[in-house]
């Protein structure tokens, strides 16, 4: 044990990582599921338990798991962010030792089997790569939620352009007036404050998102990603501000020349790296304080 007295217990958490909930509602016959994982991590009076070992102040990550499971019972799992507020406020104000939490979720999406042209009461399939995402972090009395989502892959194959750019003697890249444009976008979102219908703002900002990017006819990535979430801040007052990340998904077209192929546009080489990578927040000037509410949010912009 370091008894030098220039070096010191700095910011500290623990918790459980990633426990997975699948809450089924069968309340009627037509079933609903929420497929979750969930990370819950706890700051608070702990130094003991880094200097010393000592561990009568630490609650055990796997009651942090059990909560998990029984607030998806008894509290119930519908909106990501209100189990997630209500499992931060919990340890916050029932765990004496703990000053603050951190909760994340994400969700995945399944879609209902169809048959004979009418959705299963109870059958479902998951519904691609994309996830919805939510950050609560709870101090006291205070909260805040950053909602979001990631892996939510989008191509346009018109509508882009890159041309105008800066060049040195290293530059080799060809201008481009027609190009494919394509990305796995990561979008988290800060709501000023905790009294909304989350379900609701979520499912809204998504569309906005999509349907910018198809409409907006783009002379850079960076442009569409200014009209994305200036879009969402002009239809949600709820929210204060967005932080967007946008790998560039290049396409390259493939040279059919040597073929005798002529190839305008339509068969592309799908490169997966390197890549470019653009990213950005919008905000507004009178925003809120953002306090802890990225504070331990994967960061980017």
């Amino acid at each position: 044990m370091s008894s030098n007295p220039r070096i010191v217990l700095a910011d500290n958490q623990y918790g459980k990582a990633e426990t997975r909930v699948v809450r089924i509602y069968r309340d009627t016959d037509r079933h609903e599921i929420r497929d979750v994982n969930v990370s819950t991590a706890l700051r608070g009076d702990f130094a003991d338990a880094y200097r010393s070992g000592d561990q009568s102040k630490v609650l055990p990550t796997d009651t942090q798991k059990n909560t998990a499971y029984a607030y998806a019972k008894e509290k119930g799992l519908r909106e990501i962010e209100e189990y997630a507020l209500t499992l931060g406020r919990h340890f916050v104000a029932d765990v004496a030792p703990v000053r603050g939490a951190r909760i994340e979720v994400e969700e995945f999406a399944w879609a209902r089997v169809e048959v004979d042209g009418r959705e299963h009461d109870h059958t479902w399939v998951r519904s691609g790569s994309e996830v919805r995402t939510t950050v609560v972090t709870v101090e006291g009395e205070q909260a805040w939620v950053v909602s979001g989502l990631r892996d939510l892959v989008l191509l346009k194959s018109t509508g882009s352009e890159f041309a105008g750019f800066l060049t040195d003697e290293y530059t080799t890249l060809p201008e481009t007036h027609d190009r494919i444009m394509s990305t796995s976008l990561v979008a988290r979102w800060r709501y000023a404050g905790t009294e909304v219908n989350w379900d609701k703002s979520w499912a809204d900002v998504r569309r906005i998102l999509l349907e910018r990017f198809a409409s907006v006819h783009s002379l850079a990535l960076q442009q569409t990603l200014w009209e994305m979430g200036s879009g969402v801040l002009e239809a949600h007052p709820e929210i204060a501000e967005i932080k967007l990340s946008a790998p560039n998904r290049h396409h390259f077209v493939v040279d059919l020349a040597p073929f005798g192929l002529d190839n305008p546009n339509e068969v592309f080489y799908a490169a997966d790296r390197p890549y470019g990578l653009i990213e950005c927040a919008v905000t507004r000037q009178d925003a809120p304080d953002p306090g802890l509410a990225w504070a331990t949010v994967p960061g980017f912009a």
